[in-house]
């Protein structure tokens, strides 16, 4: 891989990983499943009682019962790509989310949101010329909640 090729390259991951936020955060469910692969893997298991979650459809439906009525706002920042070949990259991105559940899930839960600080670990693969996201692992440095407030 040249250099420009390798520099295009790393844009174009960051650019999978801008709409994964933007996409997730604005709810728009079809757009951000377009950005995984079939067998895509999810591991949010540090820190839940989650098992690892393979496959696009089941994490999609584990992503929306848990986040899909919050409103939230997701960061990602400083990459670093590993590249694996031409067509597998392996990238850890630090992250920052703002969760503020809906008051249903809030109840649920007993708490009204969270801002979390860690690291996604992923692994991204070209197929048919296009980046998806393969694999994703989410570790957390520290959560700040929010428990929901006591009414009088």
């Amino acid at each position: 891989m040249t250099e420009t090729d390798r520099i295009a390259t790393q844009l174009a991951i960051m650019q999978v990983k801008a709409r994964y936020c933007r996409f997730l955060d604005t709810k728009n469910w079809t757009e951000y499943a377009a950005l995984f692969t079939d067998d895509f893997e999810l591991d949010v298991s540090e820190g839940s009682s989650l098992p690892v979650i393979r496959g696009r459809d089941a994490a999609l439906t584990q992503i929306r019962a848990s986040i899909g009525d919050a409103r939230t706002a997701h960061q990602v920042h400083t990459p670093e790509i590993e590249f694996v070949g031409d067509n597998e990259a392996r990238v850890i991105w630090a992250m920052q989310d703002r969760v503020l559940f809906g008051a249903e899930h809030a109840a649920r839960v007993g708490l009204a949101g969270l801002t979390g600080y860690g690291h996604y670990h992923e692994r991204y693969v070209r197929q048919n010329g296009v980046w998806k996201l393969a694999a994703s692992r989410l570790t957390r440095l520290h959560l700040d909640l929010q428990p929901v407030a006591a009414k009088p």
